[in-house]
């Protein structure tokens, strides 16, 4: 029986740390946490808020999906939209989800991000 979901895991290129690090913490906000010695090896770097982990994992020929992505549920989805654009992170508003306000963006290797929050 599945109970939760642990984490979400993205890839990215090979060197990209600094400008996720950036994006993350940066941008969104988010803590990078550390990771198990054996894994830290091969590069990437984690992040968490709350209960949520990103894990971004490098990729030998890395190619951003163009649909797959996290919903990352958001409080006060306008002014975090507002902080996100203030820091040069594209935001495109998506009226398509009924009972729903949500956004996309995308990471600096073109990961693509959903951020929503129920309406009302």
């Amino acid at each position: 029986m599945i109970t939760a979901l642990d984490h979400v895991q993205l890839a990215a290129p090979p060197g990209s740390e600094d400008a996720l690090r950036a994006y993350y913490a940066g941008v969104l906000g988010m803590t990078e946490i550390p990771k198990p010695p054996a894994l830290a090896a091969r590069g990437g770097c984690w992040f968490q808020a709350g209960a949520v982990q990103l894990h971004l994992g490098v990729e030998d020929g890395f190619r951003p999906a163009k649909k797959a992505h996290p919903g990352l549920r958001v409080m006060r989805i306008e002014a975090y939209a507002a902080r996100l654009a203030a820091r040069g992170a594209p935001v495109t508003w998506d009226d398509n989800l009924p009972g729903h306000l949500r956004f996309y963006s995308e990471d600096p290797v073109g990961n693509r991000l959903e951020f929503l929050e129920p309406a009302g």
